[in-house]
């Protein structure tokens, strides 16, 4: 596989230069790939980079020059000493005059470094945007009605469980309340899928949801992201916009045991979104909204291609089951490169059936990334024989609510004006098994 070159080459916070100068087209091919042409920032790099080298080059002949007459100072005396030192000082300007030089040089290095992107797998199909995806699979019977079916947001207001108009009166559009039944099928679904990953030995995790910049660009949602985050700039923090941000970062800096690999995490958090640019159909209802509740699978794993791809399944079959558990037809998609985003290697997103939609809805996405974000965070292990390696973080979503609710309010609708609870819900409902008209 392409990325497979990568895989022990990546640095810090970014592509490894020396793996960078050996395979810039492999790099640039990346970015078109992605449709995120680097081309110039890769010719930028590699041209700064040799200057860099040049200086460090220099800088450390004249140490090296300086140390020298340091030594020979100690058996001069009188003027030749005088002399030695002010040659002394002379070196010394000069060296300074080398770090001031890269300073700025370094600074604008890293700034590009941080927007080459991760190199796709090969499997990751050609295309631009989610009508490139390539399907995987269906899984569930799409469901048909016998009568006028109506869509979650009518559903909702003529129950009493979700209201936009009281939402908007606080905060403006594209917020929502969910209210009664409503309030605790949410709930319902958080909890429930939540117990199902703990089973799985996952630790739950409640995160915080505003975090410095360091954990977002170390997650690589920054830089490039920033439209999307809401920003708290006076106290210099951001709202996240997935626990996949704290919960991956959570042992950023940390050299970790070989044997307690994998470590798995259920983050739950409040999510936020600016949602910039978006319009249309997406708009209605639930369906995209700037608050969302959300359960998130985080795997730190070995920096090891094949337990990388097992843990890749592991997660997103995980999620499949929550789907199938709540009796949600759904399908899976291979997502094609211009759709994949900066850091992953290969994602899959699963769409859930929304009969209102008249298509599926996307409602879950399964990332792995190789060591791309491990290296930005400085997320290391340690293996049985000293080495140190980069982890592999993968993430996916378990659930998120109230999109979710989207496909369950929808296809449990009956021809009484009616919703049947999902089995697997009821016993967080109280045991009901309707939702009904006050």
């Amino acid at each position: 596989m392409l990325a497979d070159l990568f895989v022990d080459e990546f640095l810090g916070s970014m592509l490894n230069i020396k793996a960078l100068r050996e395979n810039p087209d492999l790099v640039k091919a990346a970015g078109r790939k992605k449709h995120t042409p680097c081309d110039e920032p890769v010719d930028r790099i590699l041209e700064l980079d040799d200057q860099r080298k040049k200086l460090l080059f220099e800088s450390e002949e004249l140490r090296a020059a300086q140390k020298k007459v340091g030594k020979e100072i100690a058996a001069l005396a009188g003027e030749e000493k005088q002399a030695r030192i002010g040659e002394m000082g002379e070196l010394a300007d000069r060296i300074k005059g080398y770090e001031k030089k890269l300073g700025p040089l370094e600074e604008e290095l890293n700034e590009l470094m941080l927007l080459v992107p991760n190199i796709p797998a090969e499997d990751v199909p050609d295309g631009e945007t989610d009508e490139d995806n390539v399907l995987m699979r269906e899984v569930g019977e799409l469901p048909e009605f016998g009568f006028p079916f109506k869509d979650h947001l009518a559903l909702g207001e003529e129950l009493d469980l979700i209201d936009m108009k009281g939402a908007a009166k606080l905060a403006g559009s594209r917020t929502y309340m969910l209210k009664n039944e409503g309030a605790l099928l949410e709930l319902a679904v958080l909890q429930f899928t939540l117990e199902r990953l703990v089973e799985k030995g996952f630790s739950p995790m409640l995160v915080p949801t505003l975090v410095r910049r360091e954990p977002m660009v170390g997650t690589a949602y920054f830089p490039g992201g920033e439209e999307q985050a809401y920003a708290c700039e006076r106290d210099g923090k951001y709202l996240i916009g997935t626990s996949e941000v704290p919960v991956t970062a959570y042992h950023g800096g940390e050299i970790l045991d070989e044997a307690d690999l994998p470590m798995l995490y259920a983050g739950y958090s409040t999510c936020y979104r600016r949602e910039a640019g978006a319009a249309g159909r997406d708009t209605r209802g639930l369906y995209r909204i700037h608050q969302f509740n959300k359960v998130e699978q985080v795997v730190l794993c070995r920096n090891d291609e094949e337990e990388s791809l097992r843990m890749h399944d592991f997660i997103l079959t995980n999620a499949e089951e929550v789907l199938q558990a709540l009796e949600l037809p759904y399908r899976v998609v291979n997502v094609c490169g211009g759709d994949l985003g900066q850091p992953q290697v290969q994602k899959f997103d699963i769409e859930t059936w929304m009969p209102s939609r008249e298509s599926y809805g996307e409602t879950h996405s399964a990332s792995r990334f190789h060591d791309f974000q491990a290296r930005r965070l400085e997320l290391r292990y340690r293996d049985e024989n000293g080495k140190v390696h980069f982890c592999h973080p993968l993430n996916n979503t378990a659930i998120a609510s109230p999109r979710i609710l989207i496909p369950i309010l929808e296809i449990n609708q009956e021809a009484d004006g009616r919703i049947r609870i999902p089995t697997a819900l009821q016993s967080y409902m109280g045991g009901r098994e309707y939702i009904g008209p006050k």
